[in-house]
């Protein structure tokens, strides 16, 4: 079964170049440049996987996946910064009861490939 992946980040590069790399793969793939637009897009069709930005304008990649997990709990989730100072983001979330895993950026197409088969 094809597994269907959104990527959602602001840099619309970024997003492009990880949706090819997983294509390439075989795996179904949607590129977001928001928050919104995904979740307006899981409302029609939930992902199993949702590999987001943390940093990003209007909502953060933090915020949508605490949306995402209560509204779908089945989706997994893989967010992305670059920036040192999402670790407090996170560490604010943990303590409401939310764990997820963070991965550096940038990501080498091998290691993103290895994570998402041992997520999905």
């Amino acid at each position: 079964m094809v597994k269907r992946i959104f990527v959602v980040d602001d840099e619309k590069r970024i997003a492009d170049t990880l949706a090819v790399i997983l294509r390439q793969r075989g795996y179904e793939v949607s590129a977001f440049y928001d928050a919104h637009t995904a979740l307006a897009q899981a409302e029609m069709s939930v992902p199993e996987l949702i590999i987001s930005d943390v940093i990003m304008p209007g909502m953060s990649g933090v915020d949508m996946a605490v949306l995402v997990r209560e509204r779908y709990p089945t989706c997994k989730i893989l967010l992305l910064s670059g920036n040192v100072g999402t670790l407090d983001l996170l560490e604010l979330v943990r303590q409401r009861g939310h764990d997820f895993e963070l991965l550096a950026k940038p990501i080498y197409p091998g290691d993103l490939l290895e994570k998402v088969a041992t997520v999905c």
